[in-house]
Protein backbone atom coordinates (compact mmCIF):
# COMPACT_ATOMS: atom_id res chain seq x y z
CA UNK A 1 0.00 0.00 0.00
CA UNK A 2 1.57 3.66 -1.20
CA UNK A 3 1.52 5.59 2.12
CA UNK A 4 1.26 8.78 -0.11
CA UNK A 5 -1.92 9.23 -1.20
CA UNK A 6 -3.00 11.89 -3.70
CA UNK A 7 -7.14 12.70 -3.38
CA UNK A 8 -7.04 14.88 -6.07
CA UNK A 9 -3.32 15.97 -8.76
CA UNK A 10 -3.91 20.06 -9.02
CA UNK A 11 -3.83 21.31 -12.38
CA UNK A 12 -2.88 23.94 -14.72
CA UNK A 13 0.34 24.65 -11.62
CA UNK A 14 2.34 27.65 -10.93
CA UNK A 15 5.66 26.80 -9.89
CA UNK A 16 4.42 26.02 -6.72
CA UNK A 17 6.29 26.37 -3.22
CA UNK A 18 5.94 23.57 -0.83
CA UNK A 19 6.10 24.97 2.65
CA UNK A 20 6.10 22.49 6.01
CA UNK A 21 6.29 22.83 9.69
CA UNK A 22 6.60 19.57 11.86
CA UNK A 23 5.32 19.97 15.23
CA UNK A 24 7.70 18.60 18.60
CA UNK A 25 11.66 19.34 18.38
CA UNK A 26 11.20 21.85 15.39
CA UNK A 27 8.66 24.08 16.91
CA UNK A 28 9.28 25.71 19.84
CA UNK A 29 6.20 27.54 21.20
CA UNK A 30 4.61 25.93 18.28
CA UNK A 31 5.61 29.00 16.00
CA UNK A 32 6.53 27.15 12.99
CA UNK A 33 3.86 24.95 12.83
CA UNK A 34 0.98 28.12 13.35
CA UNK A 35 2.85 30.15 10.79
CA UNK A 36 2.48 27.37 8.13
CA UNK A 37 -1.45 26.45 9.33
CA UNK A 38 -1.96 30.60 8.93
CA UNK A 39 -0.74 30.92 5.65
CA UNK A 40 -2.91 27.77 4.45
CA UNK A 41 -5.80 29.46 6.19
CA UNK A 42 -5.31 32.99 4.55
CA UNK A 43 -5.64 31.85 1.41
CA UNK A 44 -8.01 29.14 2.00
CA UNK A 45 -5.65 26.09 0.99
CA UNK A 46 -8.02 23.17 0.18
CA UNK A 47 -6.44 19.46 1.16
CA UNK A 48 -5.55 17.44 -1.47
CA UNK A 49 -2.62 14.54 -0.26
CA UNK A 50 -1.55 13.02 2.73
CA UNK A 51 0.83 10.81 4.29
CA UNK A 52 -0.29 7.72 5.87
CA UNK A 53 1.21 7.25 9.49
CA UNK A 54 1.02 3.98 10.24
CA UNK A 55 4.68 3.41 9.14
CA UNK A 56 6.00 6.42 10.74
CA UNK A 57 4.61 7.07 14.18
CA UNK A 58 5.15 5.42 17.32
CA UNK A 59 1.31 5.96 18.14
CA UNK A 60 2.54 5.69 22.20
CA UNK A 61 4.17 8.97 21.76
CA UNK A 62 1.64 10.68 19.11
CA UNK A 63 -1.49 9.18 20.33
CA UNK A 64 -4.15 9.30 18.19
CA UNK A 65 -7.32 11.68 19.38
CA UNK A 66 -11.19 10.20 19.82
CA UNK A 67 -14.08 13.06 19.00
CA UNK A 68 -17.62 12.70 18.57
CA UNK A 69 -18.72 13.02 14.75
CA UNK A 70 -20.03 16.07 13.42
CA UNK A 71 -23.81 16.14 14.18
CA UNK A 72 -23.47 13.75 16.21
CA UNK A 73 -23.10 12.87 20.29
CA UNK A 74 -23.01 9.13 20.03
CA UNK A 75 -21.06 8.55 17.48
CA UNK A 76 -17.12 9.11 17.44
CA UNK A 77 -14.38 8.93 15.18
CA UNK A 78 -10.46 8.60 15.40
CA UNK A 79 -8.12 10.99 14.41
CA UNK A 80 -4.81 9.95 13.37
CA UNK A 81 -1.03 11.66 13.58
CA UNK A 82 -1.53 11.80 9.60
CA UNK A 83 0.60 14.05 7.54
CA UNK A 84 -1.60 16.42 5.54
CA UNK A 85 -0.49 18.23 2.30
CA UNK A 86 -2.91 21.93 1.24
CA UNK A 87 -2.88 23.65 -1.77
CA UNK A 88 -4.12 27.40 -2.89
CA UNK A 89 -4.28 28.59 -6.20
CA UNK A 90 -5.37 32.16 -5.31
CA UNK A 91 -5.27 34.61 -7.88
CA UNK A 92 -3.54 36.80 -5.55
CA UNK A 93 -0.25 34.55 -5.39
CA UNK A 94 2.51 34.64 -7.72
CA UNK A 95 2.71 31.12 -7.09
CA UNK A 96 0.89 28.53 -6.11
CA UNK A 97 1.49 27.25 -2.55
CA UNK A 98 1.43 23.71 -1.13
CA UNK A 99 1.57 23.93 2.24
CA UNK A 100 2.16 20.49 4.98
CA UNK A 101 1.99 20.58 8.53
CA UNK A 102 2.72 17.34 10.34
CA UNK A 103 4.01 15.91 13.99
CA UNK A 104 7.75 15.10 13.69
CA UNK A 105 7.62 11.24 12.58
CA UNK A 106 9.71 8.83 14.91
CA UNK A 107 10.23 6.18 12.46
CA UNK A 108 12.25 5.51 8.77
CA UNK A 109 12.87 9.03 8.01
CA UNK A 110 14.54 8.34 4.84
CA UNK A 111 11.31 7.17 3.46
CA UNK A 112 9.13 9.38 4.78
CA UNK A 113 11.17 12.40 3.32
CA UNK A 114 11.04 10.20 0.14
CA UNK A 115 7.31 10.22 0.34
CA UNK A 116 7.49 13.98 0.85
CA UNK A 117 9.61 14.80 -2.57
CA UNK A 118 7.66 11.79 -4.31
CA UNK A 119 4.99 14.49 -3.67
CA UNK A 120 7.46 17.38 -4.62
CA UNK A 121 7.92 15.99 -8.43
CA UNK A 122 4.62 14.99 -9.27
CA UNK A 123 3.60 18.72 -7.92
CA UNK A 124 6.27 20.29 -10.23
CA UNK A 125 7.78 21.72 -6.89
CA UNK A 126 10.21 24.27 -7.64
CA UNK A 127 11.21 25.07 -4.08
CA UNK A 128 10.60 23.68 -0.31
CA UNK A 129 10.34 25.56 2.45
CA UNK A 130 10.97 24.60 5.58
CA UNK A 131 9.67 26.03 8.91
CA UNK A 132 11.31 25.87 12.37
CA UNK A 133 11.57 27.64 15.79
CA UNK A 134 13.97 26.84 18.31
CA UNK A 135 14.82 27.54 22.04
CA UNK A 136 17.42 30.05 22.71
CA UNK A 137 18.89 32.61 25.21
CA UNK A 138 17.49 35.87 23.35
CA UNK A 139 15.00 38.16 25.55
CA UNK A 140 11.33 38.32 24.39
CA UNK A 141 11.94 42.32 24.24
CA UNK A 142 13.80 42.63 21.49
CA UNK A 143 12.97 41.74 17.94
CA UNK A 144 12.58 37.84 16.70
CA UNK A 145 15.90 36.81 15.64
CA UNK A 146 15.56 34.76 12.33
CA UNK A 147 18.35 32.74 10.85
CA UNK A 148 18.84 29.92 8.92
CA UNK A 149 19.54 28.40 5.29
CA UNK A 150 19.24 28.05 1.77
CA UNK A 151 20.39 26.21 -1.00
CA UNK A 152 20.80 28.88 -3.51
CA UNK A 153 22.47 32.28 -2.48
CA UNK A 154 19.98 34.80 -3.90
CA UNK A 155 17.30 32.95 -2.13
CA UNK A 156 19.49 33.07 1.03
CA UNK A 157 19.68 36.77 0.39
CA UNK A 158 15.52 37.06 0.22
CA UNK A 159 15.10 34.89 2.78
CA UNK A 160 17.59 36.99 4.89
CA UNK A 161 19.42 34.52 6.49
CA UNK A 162 23.15 33.29 6.96
CA UNK A 163 24.60 29.84 7.50
CA UNK A 164 24.47 28.78 10.74
CA UNK A 165 27.55 27.53 12.75
CA UNK A 166 25.53 24.91 15.08
CA UNK A 167 26.74 21.46 14.40
CA UNK A 168 24.73 18.83 16.48
CA UNK A 169 21.49 16.43 16.55
CA UNK A 170 18.82 17.54 13.82
CA UNK A 171 15.08 16.71 13.21
CA UNK A 172 13.37 15.71 10.67
CA UNK A 173 13.82 19.38 9.26
CA UNK A 174 17.20 19.17 9.01
CA UNK A 175 17.19 15.74 7.48
CA UNK A 176 14.82 16.60 4.69
CA UNK A 177 16.25 19.82 3.33
CA UNK A 178 19.59 18.05 2.86
CA UNK A 179 18.12 14.91 0.93
CA UNK A 180 16.32 18.09 -0.89
CA UNK A 181 19.20 19.32 -1.82
CA UNK A 182 21.26 15.74 -2.81
CA UNK A 183 17.94 15.36 -5.07
CA UNK A 184 18.61 18.89 -6.72
CA UNK A 185 15.59 20.55 -5.16
CA UNK A 186 15.68 24.47 -4.37
CA UNK A 187 15.03 24.10 -0.93
CA UNK A 188 15.67 26.76 2.44
CA UNK A 189 15.12 26.59 6.11
CA UNK A 190 13.60 29.34 8.59
CA UNK A 191 13.96 29.10 12.16
CA UNK A 192 12.85 31.72 14.59
CA UNK A 193 14.65 31.71 17.53
CA UNK A 194 12.19 31.74 20.81
CA UNK A 195 13.06 32.85 24.08
CA UNK A 196 13.65 29.72 25.70
CA UNK A 197 11.81 30.83 29.26
CA UNK A 198 8.57 31.20 28.00
CA UNK A 199 8.81 28.09 26.19
CA UNK A 200 5.52 26.23 27.47
CA UNK A 201 3.05 29.10 25.35
CA UNK A 202 2.23 29.76 22.18
CA UNK A 203 4.76 32.04 20.71
CA UNK A 204 2.36 34.83 18.33
CA UNK A 205 5.65 37.38 17.96
CA UNK A 206 7.55 34.46 16.47
CA UNK A 207 4.91 33.14 14.40
CA UNK A 208 4.73 36.83 13.11
CA UNK A 209 8.18 37.13 12.35
CA UNK A 210 8.40 34.07 10.02
CA UNK A 211 4.56 34.49 8.64
CA UNK A 212 6.32 38.43 7.66
CA UNK A 213 9.46 37.03 6.26
CA UNK A 214 7.99 34.17 3.89
CA UNK A 215 5.14 36.39 2.59
CA UNK A 216 7.27 38.14 -0.25
CA UNK A 217 8.04 34.83 -1.76
CA UNK A 218 4.34 34.17 -2.64
CA UNK A 219 4.54 37.46 -4.14
CA UNK A 220 1.68 39.09 -2.23
CA UNK A 221 0.77 40.45 1.56
CA UNK A 222 -0.60 38.72 4.13
CA UNK A 223 -3.10 40.29 6.60
CA UNK A 224 -1.47 39.80 9.58
CA UNK A 225 -3.91 42.09 11.99
CA UNK A 226 -5.26 38.96 14.34
CA UNK A 227 -1.75 38.22 14.59
CA UNK A 228 -0.25 41.62 15.30
CA UNK A 229 -3.25 41.80 17.98
CA UNK A 230 -2.28 39.19 19.71
CA UNK A 231 1.44 39.72 20.17
CA UNK A 232 0.35 42.92 21.13
CA UNK A 233 -1.79 41.20 24.03
CA UNK A 234 1.92 38.91 24.56
CA UNK A 235 3.74 41.14 25.33
CA UNK A 236 1.68 43.26 28.01
CA UNK A 237 1.33 39.92 29.68
CA UNK A 238 5.18 40.02 29.57
CA UNK A 239 5.68 43.44 30.52
CA UNK A 240 3.27 42.65 33.72
CA UNK A 241 5.36 39.64 34.79
CA UNK A 242 8.55 41.29 34.14
CA UNK A 243 7.23 44.34 36.92
CA UNK A 244 6.23 42.26 39.65
CA UNK A 245 9.10 40.20 39.99
CA UNK A 246 12.43 41.45 40.17
CA UNK A 247 13.99 38.30 39.66
CA UNK A 248 12.86 37.91 36.39
CA UNK A 249 13.31 41.36 35.29
CA UNK A 250 17.13 40.81 36.38
CA UNK A 251 17.10 37.63 33.74
CA UNK A 252 16.03 39.74 31.13
CA UNK A 253 18.46 42.66 31.73
CA UNK A 254 21.21 40.03 31.22
CA UNK A 255 19.77 38.43 28.54
CA UNK A 256 19.68 42.05 26.85
CA UNK A 257 23.32 42.64 27.65
CA UNK A 258 24.34 39.50 25.65
CA UNK A 259 21.29 40.52 23.06
CA UNK A 260 24.73 42.00 20.36
CA UNK A 261 25.82 39.00 19.96
CA UNK A 262 25.73 37.91 16.17
CA UNK A 263 23.60 34.33 17.30
CA UNK A 264 22.57 33.29 20.37
CA UNK A 265 23.32 29.95 21.72
CA UNK A 266 20.49 27.59 21.57
CA UNK A 267 19.30 26.66 24.88
CA UNK A 268 20.21 23.19 25.86
CA UNK A 269 21.93 22.23 22.60
CA UNK A 270 25.44 23.92 23.06
CA UNK A 271 28.21 24.94 24.92
CA UNK A 272 27.78 26.23 28.97
CA UNK A 273 25.92 29.40 29.28
CA UNK A 274 26.75 31.91 32.13
CA UNK A 275 23.12 32.85 32.77
CA UNK A 276 21.46 30.98 35.93
CA UNK A 277 19.05 28.18 35.39
CA UNK A 278 15.72 29.17 34.17
CA UNK A 279 13.61 26.14 35.64
CA UNK A 280 11.86 28.69 38.13
CA UNK A 281 11.30 31.77 35.97
CA UNK A 282 9.56 29.18 33.13
CA UNK A 283 6.98 28.03 35.84
CA UNK A 284 6.65 32.13 37.37
CA UNK A 285 6.00 32.92 33.78
CA UNK A 286 3.65 29.77 33.21
CA UNK A 287 1.39 30.62 36.08
CA UNK A 288 1.04 34.22 35.81
CA UNK A 289 0.31 33.46 31.78
CA UNK A 290 -2.68 30.81 33.10
CA UNK A 291 -4.56 33.03 35.21
CA UNK A 292 -4.44 35.70 32.30
CA UNK A 293 -6.84 32.97 30.59
CA UNK A 294 -10.39 33.62 31.13
CA UNK A 295 -12.14 30.61 32.48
Amino acid sequence: MDALKIHARPEGLRRPILIMAFGGWNDAAESATTAVRYLGTSFRAEKFAEIDPEEFYHFGLSRPYVRFKQGSETEREITWPATEFSITQASALARDVIVGVAVEPHLRWKTYCSLVLDLARRCEVALVLTLGALLAEVPHTRPVRLSGSASDPELAVRLGVRPTKYEGPTGIVGVLNTICREQGFATASLWANVPHYISGIENPKATLALVQRVAPLLGTTVEVGDLEEAVKQFDVNLKEIVAQNAKIANYIKKLESRDAAEEPPPAGRGGPSDLPPAAELVAEFEQFLRQQRPE
